[in-house]
């Protein structure tokens, strides 16, 4: 099973702990009529530790309610940070909401002795594009005849970040897209940017919880990208979401260090094996294929910085990659967006 970034995960179930970041990932990315209804003043988080004699509960997962008329609905949200989809979500999340049902039951939250509407969404940011049934009923082998009434059916709600269709940098106007917009700058002056903007929308005493926790993980967003950059002066920056250009000239300068450090620890890793495997086949076939192998390390290193995680086919293709190619894509990988975007839809169907 793909295994999930567990410091990026903290992040976003911190975030996600604001009542207004959820109120954005509704009103942004579920719609609906209801929402002309919803009394988000209720927003509240409720306590998820409920256990069932077969299933321990997720802890990452969050639990909200809301009034919406005269009727309370309860959200399911599942953040999801594994590098490849789940291709048995649509059964977790079968079993998850069945679960949070009996809890309410057993606590008697019903409205008119039935129980109330619960929406479960999935919060996914990996690399590869999400595949997987969003369906349970689809899960399920065709029926036989006179059994298709049977088949389970429950429908959960995908929000794919790296595939969302964002608005413009400079208009950021709902939080949870502008934390979108931040995974997937591809430049410190679009980082820059949409911290500045984002500042904006969180002025008011009642923002500053929101703006503190947002604070924190934008330097440990900022520590993902550059890991390998002297950002301990992040430390000494007062806000980083006033976005000023003295900010963007430093996070470029980390950016730059992040990626030379990178490319040297990567020639210097290849270089050394090719050349112990140049005493036994020739010195000079050994520096060629050390060379080679020094960018590609390069290149992996960086990736897995920029994206996370990466799927198996990035190996592959890397593996594979002539070295005139590999450069290609090592000056390429800042401004890419996605790894669909940096090695082609195509290269990356025919090796999956």
């Amino acid at each position: 099973m793909p295994q999930p970034n567990h410091a990026h995960d903290t992040g976003y179930k911190l975030l996600f702990s604001h009542p207004e970041m959820v109120r954005d990932l509704l009103t942004g990315y579920l719609g609906g009529e209801w929402l002309q209804q919803a009394d988000f003043n209720t927003l509240e988080r409720v306590n998820a530790s409920y256990v069932s004699e077969t299933e321990r509960q997720r802890h990452d997962d969050m639990v909200w309610r809301l009034r919406v008329g005269q009727q309370w609905v309860w959200v399911y949200l599942l953040l999801e940070f594994q590098s490849e989809p789940d291709p048995w979500m649509a059964l977790r999340m079968m079993v998850y909401v069945g679960l949070l049902s009996q809890h309410l039951v057993k606590e008697g939250e019903l409205q008119d002795g039935q129980l109330p509407t619960i929406v479960p969404i999935v919060l996914y940011n990996g690399a590869a594009p999400w595949k997987s049934a969003t369906d349970v009923a689809d899960s399920y082998g065709p029926s036989l005849p006179g059994l298709e009434p049977y088949r389970p059916r429950l429908l959960y709600h995908l929000v794919d970040e790296v595939r969302l269709k964002l608005h413009p940098l400079a208009d950021v106007r709902n939080l949870a897209e502008a934390l979108f917009k931040l995974e997937r700058s591809r430049t410190p002056a679009d980082i820059a940017q949409v911290l500045g903007a984002l500042g904006q929308l969180l002025q008011g005493e009642a923002m500053q919880p929101l703006r503190r926790t947002i604070s924190v993980w934008v330097r440990m967003l900022l520590r993902r990208k550059a890991p390998r950059a002297n950002i301990d002066e992040i430390d000494t920056i007062n806000d980083l979401l006033e976005g000023s250009a003295m900010l963007e000239q430093t996070i470029e300068r980390w950016f730059d260090e992040a990626t030379m450090k990178g490319l040297k620890q990567g020639l210097q890793q290849g270089l050394q094996q090719g050349l112990e495997q140049g005493l036994e086949q020739g010195v000079q076939r050994g520096v060629q294929q050390g060379v080679h192998q020094g960018y590609a390390k390069a290149l992996a290193l960086q990736l897995r910085l920029r994206f996370g995680a990466v799927p198996q086919w990035v190996d592959t293709r890397l593996a594979q990659a002539s070295e005139e190619q590999l450069m290609d894509w090592m000056a390429r990988i800042l401004s890419a967006s996605s790894l669909s975007e940096l090695f082609g839809e195509a290269g990356q169907g025919d090796l999956t």
